[in-house]
């Protein structure tokens, strides 16, 4: 049994294929209410148990007069990982989005799927559109003050990709009580086997190498990087349908380029409202290393703002 492919510190994948991952710190979920220190509490729930497909609930503790009263806009996002690690149970992802979901004043459905590259795509964009049917027809209590008419879509790197393709099979599928009026991609993981700038130069070399590693180990058998799922040039939809978008890079990653052109590839297409967001001077997925950092404070009133906005 030998190595054939490894991300230090997070996954080895064996010639007989097992695969061994490496788990950062998590955080369990709280569902007391009674915890008046903390600005949100936190829920897990069992979306699809035999899969598993499983959830973690954000909610703010502290809402005003009227937002008691009323209906609080859904954000449902997808963790990255380049489709093969990551989980919502990780302590990074819990802060983040727990924070997001107190500042918002936002429920935040944060979503566990099934990896790669046990289960290939597309069942990572399966897995995660059977939780919008799932919301669809939830009795959750903790979701009773949930507006389904204002729900957004977000995730970061492989989960921003995801949030696009559920994007799509929504507008396919038309679920008619849940309305998608925005998506957040944060640092989204696309790519195609034609390479950018930033991707041939020497200096992202390595990080280049652990993307292809992501995407060989996750896309279907037979499949490249034009695999629609990658390139997002391949995809089609009714554009017009499509929801508002505002799009996060990060200046010191490669896969700035890939945003870039993703939001010039929406505004050919006819999409609305289509923003780009860079934060300078940052990294991949920075928010999820540093979630009480200076920079994700100013991400979250950034997604705060643009929910708000709709």
């Amino acid at each position: 049994m030998s190595l054939v492919a490894e991300a230090p510190g997070f996954l080895q994948v064996f010639s007989n294929g097992t695969v061994k991952r490496f788990i950062p710190q998590t955080a369990s979920s709280s569902a007391e209410w009674s915890n008046i220190s903390c600005t949100y509490n936190s829920k897990d729930v069992i979306i699809h148990p035999s899969k598993p497909i499983t959830a973690r609930i954000f909610l703010p503790t502290h809402p005003t007069s009227s937002d008691s009263l009323s209906q609080l806009p859904l954000l449902v996002y997808f963790h990255g990982g380049g489709f093969c690690i990551g989980s919502t149970t990780w302590l990074g992802y819990h802060v983040f989005l727990g924070n997001l979901s107190a500042t918002a004043k936002t429920i935040v459905f944060s979503v566990d799927y099934r990896l790669a590259p046990e289960n290939k795509l597309p069942i990572a964009y399966e897995d995660c559109y059977s939780a919008l049917e799932w919301l669809s027809s939830s009795s959750e209590p903790w979701l009773r003050h949930a507006d389904l008419s204002s729900v957004f879509l977000s995730g970061d790197s492989a989960g921003g990709n995801i949030a696009h393709q559920v994007a799509i099979k929504a507008i396919k599928a038309n679920i008619l009580n849940i309305r998608i009026k925005g998506l957040v991609p944060i640092h989204p993981f696309f790519g195609s086997e034609t390479r950018t700038e930033l991707e041939l130069a020497d200096s992202s070399a390595d990080a280049v190498a652990m993307n292809d590693m992501f995407w060989k180990l996750s896309l279907p058998e037979g499949c490249d990087r034009d695999f629609y799922g990658c390139n997002f040039d391949k995809g089609e939809t009714e554009w017009s349908l499509f929801p508002a978008v505002m799009v996060f890079v990060a200046g010191l990653d490669f896969l700035k380029e890939r945003g870039v052109m993703y939001v010039e590839f929406l505004k050919r297409k006819g999409v609305k409202k289509v923003s780009l967001v860079e934060a300078e001077g940052e990294s991949h997925v920075f928010h999820v290393w540093n979630p009480e950092s200076e920079a994700t404070y100013l991400l979250q009133k950034q997604i705060t703002s643009f929910i708000q906005s709709l």
